[in-house]
């Protein structure tokens, strides 16, 4: 068994899934891979499990009946990997909007450097994101300075999706307890730990918007973000 397992969840990911894989475990040979797929149309885990083959005892899959959000995705997929010995347990996007090669620099801050919580940061040092239309850049930027000043949390990229957890940290939170499924599901999961006192630190990465396959961006996910967060905030004042 690995030491590391990147959890990627995938819906209508055909384009994407067979590269994002190999580039994944060409960083490192320590690296395991469990895509959590939506029962995806287009047969996506059809190709996972012809690239099992390939890659025995590394790569991993679990189909899901139905298409259930983002948030669920991963905790079906930290569920699954605390049932296994890994230590440090990746979220991450199939796209590559998540550079595969920043994947060791966010264990390292882990590992190495001492954090429990790593992000890969769009946001720490300026805005570095790729291919995104002016409006989408300034919606995202304000919305992670809205949620730090909600939140109190010193973090600058509170909606990032690249993230590197220690085992302790998904084994201190009640997983059954998240409530949100969209990208506020992120910033739940920061919440919840800062709220825990763990060790949070960003590194700075360059997020690049998908070109093959299509954005799961909506309305709806954005309306969860922006005000899901109050409630969350003063759940968590109210907490004894």
């Amino acid at each position: 068994m690995q030491d590391i397992v990147v959890i990627i969840p995938t819906y209508n990911e055909i384009e994407n899934i067979e590269s994002i894989i190999k580039s994944v475990f060409y960083q490192s040979e320590h690296i395991d891979i469990l895509i959590v797929d939506d029962n995806s149309p287009d047969l996506t885990a059809l190709k996972v499990k012809e690239l099992q083959n390939e890659f025995p005892k590394r790569l991993f899959l679990e189909v899901r009946q139905e298409k259930s959000g983002l948030g669920t995705a991963y905790i079906h997929g930290f569920k699954w990997s605390l049932n296994k010995s890994y230590q440090y347990i990746f979220e991450m996007d199939a796209d590559f909007s998540h550079n595969p090669d920043d994947i060791m620099k966010l264990y390292n801050a882990c590992a190495i450097d001492g954090a429990d919580l790593s992000i890969g940061s769009r946001y720490v040092t300026g805005v570095n994101v790729v291919n995104w239309p002016m409006g989408r850049v300034l919606m995202s930027y304000l919305a992670s300075k809205y949620v730090r000043i909600i939140t109190g949390m010193n973090i600058n990229d509170t909606t990032a999706g690249f993230v590197c957890y220690k085992r302790r940290v998904l084994e201190s939170l009640d997983l059954n307890a998240i409530k949100f499924i969209g990208y506020a599901f992120q910033i739940e999961m920061k919440f919840k730990a800062y709220l825990k006192k763990f060790r949070i630190v960003e590194v700075p990465v360059i997020f690049t918007d998908r070109t093959k396959g299509e954005s799961k961006l909506s309305t709806g996910i954005i309306s969860e973000a922006v005000f899901g967060v109050i409630s969350m905030k003063l759940k968590s004042l109210f907490k004894s």
